[in-house]
């Protein structure tokens, strides 16, 4: 690997992307792009990114949205604990760092939401220190350069190959850490055959030159996806539609329709909800978190009045006001149809 930091700092000054959050060194930008990078891919995030900047520019307007605004602008991404955990340390800047993004390593890592690879990133890319970044296409390039057949979801393996990576770091560690990311997100891609011929380190690649480069790394076994089954209420009253607060478990705190664990019948629809008028089943959707799988059928309800304690809004108003989990997305196009 020591060979190949200067082909890698060349190679990412000739062909890195011109993304939103490279056009200038703002901690402020770099870590909102980080985070949302987080199981998302760079084209899905940019659109993502430019709304938040535009509503939230600064570290203070972060520290004082209200959570659903929050939510709302963070809908379709996921793993909704990230933004509150980016309000949370907004507010944490706000009053233990007067406003200003802190700009060496153990703070940064102090902020909550914040591990060892975006404070190594935003260590980097902002204030040049030399930390590392290890994410997976960093393992997944270190690995066949050097041919070493380990398990890449070991947290040893993160750590010993942080470690070799720091020992070599340049002090353009920024442009170094975003360029053996980007090599590994563009070239020496995962889930397929790398694109050997165009890699600026195809020479000094020892799995490349031994034809190993797609038996490396190596996975470990994979946790075991938890499976549930739910009933939906698409629950409709006038031109409003029941939601609520999750109150537990996964998604807490989120925006949902209201529903019940396990796939009910007519019958026992009918038996949980009062003042039906009408009732037909609905569309399915299935949908599969990172340890968990989703199986959902839905009825569509129209009752006679408001009822319980859910809150009762129009389509206008979810689309603007409330932020639904992507799992529950395909059920509000569904009654977006009609309305």
């Amino acid at each position: 690997m020591k060979n190949c930091v200067d082909l890698i700092l060349k190679w990412y000054n000739e062909q890195k992307r011109p993304l939103p959050w490279r056009r200038d060194k703002d901690p402020y930008h770099v870590w909102i792009s980080e985070i949302m990078l987080q199981q998302t891919r760079i084209e899905a995030v940019i659109d993502y990114y430019e709304r938040f900047m535009k509503r939230l520019p600064t570290i203070q307007d972060l520290s004082e949205v209200s959570e659903d605004d929050l939510l709302k602008l963070w809908e379709g991404l996921g793993y909704y604990s990230r933004a509150r955990n980016l309000k949370k340390a907004a507010i944490k800047i706000m009053n233990e760092f007067d406003g200003v993004f802190p700009s060496n390593y153990e703070d940064i890592l102090s902020l909550p939401g914040i591990g060892e690879y975006t404070a190594g990133a935003i260590s980097s890319i902002c204030f040049d220190l030399p930390e590392v970044a290890i994410d997976g296409n960093v393992m997944r390039v270190y690995c066949r350069v050097e041919n070493l057949d380990l398990d890449v979801g070991d947290p040893k393996t993160k750590k010993l190959i942080g470690e070799k990576i720091k020992e070599n770091i340049p002090a353009s560690s920024g442009d170094f850490n975003q360029g053996i990311m980007e090599l590994g997100e563009v070239v020496c891609i995962p889930g397929g055959v790398p694109k050997c011929d165009i890699c600026p380190l195809k020479y000094h690649c020892l799995a490349h030159v031994n034809n190993r480069e797609c038996l490396i790394p190596r996975k470990g076994n994979k946790t075991k996806v938890l499976e549930k089954e739910y009933t939906l209420f698409l629950m409709k009253c006038g031109d409003k539609f029941a939601i609520r607060k999750r109150d537990n478990g996964l998604l807490k705190n989120m925006w949902e329709f209201p529903n019940q664990e396990g796939f009910l019948t007519y019958d026992e629809v009918k038996k949980i909800i009062p003042g039906i008028q009408s009732i037909k089943l609905s569309i399915t959707n299935t949908h599969v978190f990172t340890h968990r799988k989703w199986f959902m059928n839905s009825y569509l309800i129209e009752v006679e009045k408001e009822f319980g304690d859910y809150l009762w809004v129009s389509i206008p108003e979810i689309e603007s006001k409330y932020a639904l989990p992507t799992a529950f997305m395909p059920f509000f196009e569904e009654i977006k149809k009609d309305y």
